[in-house]
């Protein structure tokens, strides 16, 4: 069976904290509620591009505890395909989320357990459905080298690359060159080009800079001011979609990306991926959660008044 579209990846277990300000080192203070929910870039991701209707991969590591069962079930009602082993040895990824009571900004530490392990021989362990997808999605989560071998495998098949480049990393020469979309946010692109992105200007900079070290086309997300895309020819600013009250901007941009996937793998121009991809980060905005904030495919044309 081939898919539409493979993702590498970490799961994680977010525990979302709300309240009106972080704690300072020794203080404690009382916060206003808390939630636990499936998470990690890579299983929102996954989860988001299942929701919007594509035949979805999701290359992992997992441990054998209730998180990995979380994680299952989350894929189950998403339609993902777990392409997922499951290690007693260590853990299933955790993170921490402060999210703001007032801007619903988050703070987040990642920790990612087993799949830090992740290497090269899984990605062999999967490399027919890595090989046979249409376009092939990774963040930095989990080891650089596992995401540059499975870019490369890919590319060399065919696929269409993307590479959201986070949390940001110092990226080898020739990485973004087996890319033919990088999706850094403002602070992801500054980390890698040097160029501070406040505006679009600013973001048309950057992609340059990631056009001239061989990237197909640049996308730097611009948050509420949308965002950026860059292919070599002329720079295109394409604003945020507005679908309701901001709830929790916590995985917006994994939710960009996998509507973005999803509507490249059906075969939409960039331009008309990209706009599938910013409705969808907007849905997910309006509620609580990364992936259970993913939006139905239904939603998504709904809001593109399709």
């Amino acid at each position: 069976m081939s898919l539409d579209v493979v993702i590498l990846g970490v799961f994680v277990a977010d525990t979302a904290y709300r309240a009106k300000r972080q704690p300072r080192m020794g203080e404690t203070i009382l916060g206003n509620s808390f939630a636990l929910g499936p998470g990690g870039k890579g299983s929102n991701q996954a989860v988001a591009a299942g929701m919007a209707g594509a035949s979805v991969g999701f290359v992992t590591k997992l441990g054998q505890d209730p998180f990995a069962d979380m994680a299952l079930a989350t894929w189950q009602k998403a339609g993902v395909t777990p392409l997922a082993t499951q290690h007693p040895e260590s853990y299933t990824g955790a993170a921490y989320i402060f999210v703001d009571d007032k801007t619903g900004d988050n703070a987040i530490i990642v920790c990612p357990g087993i799949a830090a392990s992740i290497s090269r021989s899984d990605i062999d362990r999967h490399k027919q459905a890595i090989s046979q997808c249409k376009v092939f999605l990774t963040q930095l989560e989990q080891p650089l080298e596992a995401a540059e071998y499975a870019l490369a495998c890919a590319k060399k098949a065919g696929a269409t690359t993307i590479l959201n480049p986070a949390p940001a990393a110092d990226l080898p020469t020739n990485m973004i060159a087996l890319c033919d979309y990088v999706t850094p946010n403002e602070t992801e692109a500054e980390a890698i080009t040097g160029v501070k992105v406040v505006t679009a200007a600013d973001a048309t900079k950057a992609a340059e800079v990631l056009l001239n070290q061989g990237a197909g086309a640049a996308i730097i997300t611009l948050g509420e001011n949308g965002c950026l895309y860059h292919d070599g020819t002329s720079p295109v600013h394409v604003p945020a979609l507005n679908a309701g009250t901001t709830i929790e901007t916590t995985g917006a941009g994994d939710a960009f990306n996998g509507g973005f996937a999803a509507a490249l793998a059906e075969g939409k121009s960039p331009l008309d991926a990209i706009h599938f991809g910013t409705a969808t980060a907007a849905i997910s905005v309006t509620r609580s959660g990364t992936a259970p904030s993913m939006p139905s495919r239904n939603e998504i044309a709904i809001l593109l008044g399709h």
